[in-house]
C-alpha cells in the first residue's frame, strides 16, 4: 500500500484530494495537513511515499519545507498560478496539479505515481553488482561487498569493506536496485547486508564498526527476515 499525506492549507482542496484518493487502489491517505510546519514534524517520524504539498502557505510554504526535508518522498506539487510549475520541478517532484483539481487529470497522477514506487514489469537484475558515478567514471561494485546504505539528505552513502562511496541518489532509487533476499530496510535512512550483519543488541543491528538502530515501523518485517535456529 502506497502512504501519502495531504499538505494544503485550504480545507476544501484536502478534502478533494482525500474523497479522490478514497476512490484509488493501493494508496491510503495516512494524514492531512492545513500547515507545512506539522507536515514537517510527521515526515521526520514516519515513512511516507508520496505528498500532495500545496505551494503557497502561510509559515511555511511548499517550496520551503522541500528544501529543509533530509529524505524525500514523492511530491505532487499543487497549487492556482502556472509560474510555480518550472519552480517546483527543480525539486524533481512527480507532477503538478493545478487548483480546481478535475478527476481525469489526477487519476493520470495517481498512474505516474504507481509506475515511479512500483514500476513497469522488468527484465531479470543482475543481483551481482551495481554501477554507480565516481566522478567522471563508473564505477563497479560488488553487492556481496556492501556492509549498510545510509541516507545524507539527498545523497546516499554506500559503505563497503574498504572505502565508503557517496551518490547523488534517494533511498527508493538505491532500494530498488538491491536485491530483496540480501538486503534489508531497518529504518528510514539505513539499509543492511543480511550476511554482513554480527550481532543484533537491544534494538541495534551491530555491523562492522557501526550500531546502528532499528526504526520501530521496521523491526516487525526484520525480525520475519531473520534466520532464527
Amino acid at each position: 500500500m502506497i502512504k501519502a499525506i495531504i499538505v494544503d492549507d485550504d480545507e476544501l482542496c484536502r478534502a478533494v484530494i482525500s474523497d479522490l484518493l478514497k476512490e484509488v487502489e493501493d494508496i491510503e491517505c495516512v494524514a492531512n495537513f492545513g500547515n507545512a510546519l506539522d507536515a514537517f514534524k510527521f515526515l521526520n517520524e514516519n515513512d511516507v511515499d508520496v505528498i500532495f504539498l500545496d505551494v503557497e502557505m502561510p509559515k511555511m510554504g511548499g517550496m520551503e519545507l522541500l528544501r529543509n526535508l533530509q529524505i524525500k518522498p514523492l511530491v505532487v506539487m499543487i497549487t492556482s498560478h502556472d509560474e510555480f510549475a518550472l519552480e517546483s520541478y527543480e525539486y524533481d517532484v512527480t507532477d503538478f496539479l493545478k487548483k480546481p483539481l478535475n478527476t481525469p487529470r489526477f487519476l493520470k497522477t495517481i498512474e505516474k505515481i504507481k509506475k515511479t514506487i512500483v514500476g513497469e514489469p522488468a527484465e531479470k537484475k543482475n543481483d551481482d553488482y551495481i554501477f554507480i558515478k565516481s566522478d567522471s567514471k563508473l564505477v563497479q561494485i560488488k553487492l556481496e561487498d556492501i556492509h549498510w546504505v545510509e541516507a545524507l539528505g539527498n545523497y546516499m552513502r554506500l559503505h563497503t569493506d574498504k572505502e565508503k562511496h557517496t551518490v547523488l541518489s534517494t533511498m527508493k532509487e538505491i532500494e530498488s536496485k538491491l536485491p530483496t533476499k540480501d538486503f534489508i530496510r531497518i529504518q528510514r535512512s539505513f539499509i543492511v547486508r543480511l550476511d554482513k550483519i554480527l550481532s543484533i543488541e537491544d534494538n541495534y543491528v551491530i555491523m562492522k564498526n557501526k550500531e546502528i538502530h532499528i526504526g520501530k515501523a521496521y523491526k516487525d518485517e526484520f525480525n520475519n527476515r531473520l534466520n532464527f535456529l
